[in-house]
């Protein structure tokens, strides 16, 4: 079981939710899930905002939630679901599924607050089977050195408030190391509040875990 807690941040994670539909935060997670079917895994799927946003060709969604507050929201969520959705206790670093047993794998602003990313997207990449995918929406280290710098110096305390979230991750190049393929990403900006400035920009994409390892070649 996991240890996760954050009560606090929970709570107030949950009250940003009306404030984020009514910026328009809707319309990203809807482009987020679009395209998926099959079986799915949500990584961090927090209170299960984007349960009602699954499309009809998703068979199954295993919803992982290590924070009590959040997944106890996740399960009534889950209830009047779009597609079936089970939720269980568990992290990112550890999923609590077989090798290759998902077609796609999700990640909604969960990457910023894991312990350790790269694991986290190695056990995504594991439980995917060959040729699946990872549909992501997270906010990143910026581009602009001067709000790179600011993200960096300021990241220790930002995580300490926001339940662990580091504002200065460079998650696509995370998603690169561990032998993905970006088919689409695109960046956008957005500012719920002038509290959130470091938490940004936003990309929203599909990573693609290859088919198969090449053969290598016979020597003459």
């Amino acid at each position: 079981m996991s240890t996760v807690s954050h009560p606090i941040f929970a709570r107030l994670y949950r009250r940003m939710h009306a404030r984020e539909d009514a910026l328009g935060v809707t319309d990203q997670r809807r482009e987020l899930l679009s395209g998926l079917a099959g079986k799915v895994v949500e990584v961090g799927c927090g209170d299960g905002a984007n349960f009602s946003l699954y499309p009809t060709t998703v068979t199954e969604v295993t919803a992982v939630e290590p924070e009590s507050y959040l997944r106890s929201y996740a399960q009534r969520a889950a209830k009047s679901a779009a597609a079936p959705v089970r939720v269980v206790d568990g992290t990112a670093d550890s999923l609590p599924l077989a090798d290759g047993s998902t077609d796609a794998a999700v990640a909604s602003l969960v990457l910023c607050s894991v312990t350790d990313p790269q694991q986290a997207v190695a056990e995504m990449v594991r439980v995917l089977r060959p040729g699946g995918t990872v549909h992501f929406l997270e906010h990143v280290l910026a581009d602009d050195p001067h709000l790179a710098r600011a993200q960096h110096r300021f990241a220790p305390l930002h995580a300490w408030i926001a339940g662990g979230c580091r504002p200065d991750r460079p998650t696509v190049d995370t998603l690169r190391q561990a032998g993905l393929s970006i088919e689409k990403l695109r960046p956008f900006d957005f500012l719920l509040s002038p509290v959130t400035r470091l938490s940004r920009p936003h990309v929203i994409g599909v990573a693609r875990k290859p088919t198969g390892v090449p053969r290598p070649e016979k020597s003459a």
